[in-house]
């Protein structure tokens, strides 16, 4: 191996390290968002929930003729 085969290896590994940085940081904030998103849904559903809880009739039964 030559000096200037050493150094373009040197600089694609580098360049490869760098883009798995980059990959890892995007991926860690889109799990982020998506962790956000959970949460809201969940707070969501808790709220329907409370809303059941706080009148139980409402939507729960309903009269139907055939």
């Amino acid at each position: 191996m030559n000096i200037g085969s050493i150094s373009l290896t040197s600089m694609t590994l580098t360049g490869a390290d760098s883009l798995s940085k980059v990959e890892t940081a995007m991926l860690s904030k889109a799990l982020d968002a998506n962790e956000a998103a959970g949460a809201g849904l969940i707070n969501m559903i808790d709220a329907a929930a409370m809303e059941r809880s706080v009148n139980p009739a409402v939507g729960s039964n309903f009269d139907m003729v055939v």
